[in-house]
């Protein structure tokens, strides 16, 4: 007859459960989290953070209000009248702003949101922004937004791409390209210096050793191809620029004589090498503060 293995001791069985909590705490460490389930009817506009997959909501948006945005009448119309077709169901255009430095390209995407959803005319339209290094994780946001009841522009600011970086291609599978298609709730703005969303040199140097030149070049500038509208946003003028400066002025009831306030604004412009609608927020900036006065819209 066989003796009955001895039980393991309290103290054993001690040393075991806590050996099994240290490997419970390793695993929970090594294995992400499962992404939230995104709250869409708290905010209208929300960042993509791809890890762990989450949309944080934004309460309040950084943005200016459309009408402060001078000597961009056309493209603002422009991109009013896409985004507002959008958000009524009706077929609109993936959107590329491109151009000058300063000219209110952000600014634009943000304020024609805000202009949408104050008129109340359609159901609110939700803003996503996604930085350009996430760019890769695109199907996975869309996989997530694609089912949800609302409209949605993906919003990547100064999107370009450099030397060696194929991360383009999963742009342009997304846009139009892939098996799937763009979701029909989504479309997607970027803003970029480039035309092309790609440096000149890196166009150049494949058509200069590329055993077909046309065909390598196409390859690279077919991005931009994806984006059906395209606004162009240019240097603005001394009198755009003024324009600009007395808008702010109104706007936020600032009192200064218009000798003096010509004068002070073409000198900043000046000592900035150039004129644009962030030299001239810079230097009402500037001006409210030598006047003591908050910013405060009426």
């Amino acid at each position: 007859m066989t003796k009955a293995a001895p039980e393991p001791s309290q103290a054993v069985l001690s040393e075991v459960a806590a050996k099994l909590d240290q490997l419970i705490a390793l695993i929970a460490r090594a294995v992400p989290p499962a992404p939230m389930a995104p709250d869409f009817a708290g905010a209208d506009a929300f960042i993509w953070q791809p890890v762990p997959g989450n949309l944080v909501p934004v309460p309040k948006v950084n943005r200016v209000e459309i009408e402060l945005l001078c000597a961009i009448t056309r493209v603002r119309d422009l991109l009013v009248d896409n985004t507002r077709r959008f958000a009524r169901g009706l077929p609109a255009n993936n959107v590329l702003l491109w151009g000058a430095r300063g000219m209110g390209k952000s600014s634009l995407v943000k304020a024609a949101h805000g202009a949408i959803n104050a008129g109340g005319e359609t159901a609110p339209l939700k803003l996503i922004e996604i930085h350009r290094e996430d760019i890769e994780t695109l199907p996975a946001l869309m996989g997530l937004i694609k089912p949800a009841p609302h409209r949605f522009i993906v919003f990547c600011d100064d999107l370009s791409f450099d030397h060696d970086d194929t991360s383009y291609k999963s742009l342009k599978a997304v846009l139009e390209g892939g098996i799937e298609g763009r979701p029909e709730n989504v479309l997607f703005y970027a803003t970029s210096n480039r035309r092309h969303l790609l440096p000149r040199d890196m166009i150049e140097n494949e058509r200069s050793t590329a055993i077909n030149p046309a065909e390598a070049v196409e390859e690279k500038v077919s991005l931009s191809d994806r984006f059906g509208l395209w606004l162009g946003f240019h240097n603005c003028s001394q009198d755009d620029y003024l324009d600009m400066v007395g808008g702010y002025v109104r706007h936020y009831g600032l009192s200064v004589p218009a000798d003096i306030l010509r004068a002070d604004a073409l000198e900043w412009a000046t000592t900035r090498g150039g004129r644009s609608g962030r030299v001239a927020f810079q230097f009402i900036q500037d001006l409210a503060g030598r006047l003591g006065v908050a910013l405060n819209a009426r």
